[in-house]
């Protein structure tokens, strides 16, 4: 129970399903705060008023109680700062190697469905659920991940990650549900406080959506890591402060003007330097994956058509993967048409061509590139 509405409405609908619910706030660490000061125990406390950050801030812990206080159920409130610490450690490592992180789905796979699911065992519970926009349901081979009922809101992406074994485990509530609308008419239904509580849209733990300040001081190396910006050709065109600055993609702040729209293509941390080039330039037909994690049984050393998402609410587009021989954490994907901005750090989830709903598995992209088609 992040203290969010699609979690709060996921444990109602639990409860009334007649399942015995166990509620859990992650504690993650805020700079300067503490739990007790911030959330007394009585739970009909009001919540305080704080700056909202990401999904799991004291106040978001305060409304959590609430819920649950409404609910008449318990509430644990998991000490995870210290595990929590490896989600920091990749984020900034991540940008320091030159690659985009994605530090949502880590959590997700290292904390919610990793540390939550042997906290589950530990007291004795039969399944961990989560107010996700994805559903679980039986397909011939046993349990499947598909996308939400929500296209706008799915989050089977961020889900890729979770073990296999732990589908049947896993219990996603408001999946079925197709808008966010009947999630917080449900969430009035029940009497619960956070009925008009916005989305969370931040990075929990970088205060002022500023990454490259949060790098810096996390690796202050970095903060006086000048370097070039190039050409596709290899022509000096200017400075910049870091390539942990840029992003594949990115159009606006680079530093140079050519009197037309350039992009960052491409950067080399090694080197410390970034290479700009026209739209055309971002486009990959392949790219290799690794800490690849399969929803369904292996068995996919030749290509296999499929549709593949590269980043969060991307378009499946049609494509093709295969394992990459000897090495059983890799694959391989061909785009059938060009990918813009296919960005080493970022997941890459592969769909059945057959059941588009549903998820074979994913990984990271550690390299792209365009090939002849």
């Amino acid at each position: 129970m992040s203290g969010g509405v699609d979690s709060s409405v996921a444990a109602a609908l639990l409860k009334e399903q007649g399942y015995e619910v166990v509620g859990a706030f992650m504690r993650l660490g805020s700079p300067g705060e503490t739990l007790d000061e911030l959330v007394p125990d009585n739970p009909q406390c009001e919540a305080p008023k704080l700056h909202k950050q990401g999904c799991c801030s004291i106040g978001d812990a305060a409304d959590a109680r609430l819920v649950a206080a409404q609910l008449d159920i318990p509430l644990y409130v998991l000490n995870f700062r210290k595990d929590f610490r490896r989600v920091i450690d990749y984020f900034v490592d991540e940008y320091a190697r030159g690659r985009t992180p994605n530090p949502c789905v880590r959590c997700n796979d290292w904390l919610k469905f990793g540390k939550l699911h042997e906290h589950a065992r530990q007291i004795g519970a039969d399944y961990v659920a989560s107010g996700h926009y994805a559903r679980i349901a039986e397909r011939e081979d046993g349990p499947a991940l598909l996308t939400g009922r929500h296209a706008d809101k799915d989050q089977s992406y961020v889900l890729f990650g979770i073990p296999r074994d732990q589908l049947r485990s896993t219990l996603l509530p408001i999946g079925e549900y197709e808008t966010k609308e009947e999630v917080r008419e449900l969430a009035r239904k029940f009497g619960l406080p956070v009925f008009n509580k916005p989305d969370s849209q931040e990075i929990c733990f970088v205060p002022d959506n500023d990454y490259a300040s949060f790098v810096e001081r996390e690796r202050p190396e970095l903060a006086s890591a000048r370097g070039e910006i190039r050409d596709t050709s290899g022509n000096t065109l200017g400075v910049h402060d870091g390539q942990h600055r840029f992003t594949i993609g990115q159009r606006r702040k680079i530093g140079v003007a050519l009197g037309h729209p350039i992009y960052v293509v491409d950067k080399d941390p090694a080197t410390n330097t970034v290479t700009i080039g026209e739209e055309d330039d971002l486009l990959s037909t392949w790219c290799r994956v690794g800490d690849a994690n399969w929803l369904v049984g292996v068995g996919f050393d030749r290509w296999r058509p499929c549709l593949a998402r590269c980043r969060y609410n991307g378009e499946l587009a049609p494509a093709e993967f295969r394992r990459i021989p000897d090495d059983e954490t890799a694959f391989e994907v061909r785009f059938e048409t060009p990918q813009r901005a296919v960005t080493p750090g970022q997941a890459l989830v592969v769909h059945d061509l057959a059941d588009p709903d549903r998820v074979l598995g994913g990984g990271w992209i550690a390299m792209a590139r365009r090939e002849a088609l």
